[in-house]
């Protein structure tokens, strides 16, 4: 991997999110993967796990109401960190409700689907 190849990753990632299209989502990850929506948790095994964590009922944000970006940071071979933000609008789409600095820590197969991933996620006051 290197930093064109992760910023694909993240820009998916989002589309992803957005869309929320169960096809879009399992492609980013391995059959095997772990995802950790925090730092210290037991991290959700699997792709189908994952595809169902973000399809799953009430897990969903309302469309046009969030939005994210995020960069690489560092690639080292198949280990990458990126940061970015994540903002969360009020039904109009344009008032910002809350925003997050995130952190994520990713471990890629040699595919480049995600083996492995945890965020850390700071609320900005």
């Amino acid at each position: 991997m290197n930093r064109a190849d992760v910023q694909r990753w993240l820009d998916a990632y989002v589309d992803a999110w957005k869309s929320y299209d169960p096809g879009a989502i399992g492609a980013l990850f391995s059959e095997d993967a772990a995802y950790a929506y925090h730092p210290y948790d037991e991290p959700l095994r699997g792709r189908d796990a994952i595809v169902a964590s973000w399809t799953g009922e009430g897990n969903r944000d309302a469309p046009g109401t969030y939005n994210g970006h995020y960069e690489p940071v560092a690639v080292d071979r198949d280990v990458a960190v990126a940061s970015g933000r994540s903002q969360y609008f009020e039904p109009d789409g344009a008032t910002l409700k809350r925003e997050f600095y995130n952190l994520f820590v990713m471990r890629f197969d040699a595919d480049g689907r995600c083996a492995e991933f945890r965020e850390w996620y700071m609320e900005r006051r």
